[in-house]
């Protein structure tokens, strides 16, 4: 699959369609989802070119690894759900359900949240 430069979050990135920003460093942005699922519901992406977890854990620096993976925690503490819990979650591939093919998680929490099966 080949990363396609006009997916929404490339937009975002590029700043040519606005977003409810969490967090911004050199690696990651983070916003608010435009249809939250859940009281928290924050959406959390590379600053670069990566299509899944599985193009960014093969193709990424270890820095832009690093990086993602302590923002994520970050906006976890600095929306004040790391303690009571939180869940992630990443679609990866078509059979999965993803939607936009530029790698993201989704950061859930702020209240109970039901069981995954």
């Amino acid at each position: 699959m080949i990363y396609d430069y006009n997916n929404v979050f490339a937009k975002i990135l590029r700043e040519e369609i606005p977003c409810k920003k969490v967090y911004e460093d050199d690696f990651v942005l983070a916003f608010y989802d435009i249809k939250p699922t859940k009281l928290v519901h924050v959406l959390i992406i590379p600053k670069g070119a990566y299509i899944s977890f599985d193009d960014f854990s093969k193709t990424a620096p270890d820095t832009m690894i690093v990086g993602f993976i302590r923002a994520v925690g970050l906006v976890a503490r600095q929306l004040e759900i790391a303690e009571s819990g939180y869940r992630l979650l990443s679609n990866i591939g078509r059979d999965s359900g993803q939607e936009v093919t530029h790698f993201h998680v989704h950061l859930f929490g702020g209240n109970t949240l039901d069981r995954m099966v």
